[in-house]
This record gives C-alpha cells, structure tokens and sequence, in this order.
C-alpha cells in the first residue's frame, strides 16, 4: 500500500524531485514498508527521503527535516503511534504546507489532505462474527477488499493545491 500511496502523491506532486516517508523504526513492518517506499521512489524517478519518529518531539523533528530539505510531500506509515498523533501530524503537515498522504480516513477527518487504505470498518465487521460465537478457527483468512481513496478538499484548497479531477473523478469520498 505504501507504493501505492507514493504514487497517489506523485500524481499531484509531479514536480517534486524528494518525497518524504515518516516511520515509526520500532515497528516490525517499517523495515519492509521503507523497502517498499525505496522501489517506488524510483520507478517515480525521485529520491526518497525516510524521516523517524517514536515520539511526540521525533514528529515536530521530522516535519522539520522535512522542510529543510524541500521535500515536496508525505506519506505516512501506517502505525498507532502515528494514529493517536494524528492532529499533530496533520497540523504540521497543514502549518508547513506538505501533501500528505496516510493510511487512514480518520487523519483526513481530522484536516489531512488525502488517505488510502484497508476500509477499517469493514475489516470490524467481518471481526465482529467471533463476538458473535464463531469460533476464529471456523473463519476463513480474509483480506481487505475494500480501499478507499478519501479526499479533502478543504485542506487541498488550504496548501493551495490543485488535485487532478481524474483523482477527484475515482475517489470515494470527497470531503468539501
């Protein structure tokens, strides 16, 4: 997913050479997910640049090497630490007028740009079947099938930037 939040990114960022990825290093899939990110960044013909966080200061940090290095936009990993920063991430990305793009509606409904990603709710309710007395053994392995691609506007409005109307044309949700 993060090749494809990359690329989300790049679409309107085309003229940005670097293109920022925040981590959290204490989380197992960072590793694989910069690996990713590094793949993608090149096939895109820009440089990457992986910024880390474990804490609160880590993330004003990061935002900030960000900026000093001109990078033209974000994407930020999936993590709960991240998730329960999500209005300090936002309020950075939104004060230093950087695309961001996560992983979660939820940072969008907070004032981020654009996320794409698993459908949360979805994969709850196919969880909530245990909660109803199926046992987890009797469960099929599921993968998420639903990715949406949540909009907003407002905030793009607010970096002053144009999104693509064959972006706004496949998005699921648009928030005005």
């Amino acid at each position: 997913m993060t090749s494809k939040r990359l690329g989300l990114l790049h679409t309107f960022a085309t003229k940005a050479s670097l293109l920022g990825l925040l981590v959290n290093p204490t989380n197992s899939s960072a590793e694989a997910e910069v690996a990713e990110a590094e793949t993608a960044a090149h096939a895109l013909g820009c440089e990457l640049l992986v910024v880390k966080a474990t804490n609160t200061s880590d993330i004003d940090m990061a935002f900030a090497t960000l900026m000093q290095r001109g990078a033209g936009g974000a994407v930020i990993a999936g993590d709960a630490f991240f998730i329960n920063s999500r209005d300090q991430i936002v309020a950075l990305a939104a004060r230093n007028r950087i695309p961001t793009v996560y992983n979660l509606r939820e940072y969008v409904q907070a004032g981020g740009l654009m996320s794409y990603g698993a459908d949360i709710f979805d994969i709850y309710r196919q969880a909530g079947r245990m909660l109803r007395g199926v046992k987890p053994a009797d469960l099929p392995v599921m993968l998420p099938t639903k990715f949406p691609l949540i909009i907003n506007l407002k905030t793009a409005r607010a970096v002053s930037l144009d999104i693509p109307a064959s972006m706004l044309a496949v998005a699921d949700e648009v928030i005005e």
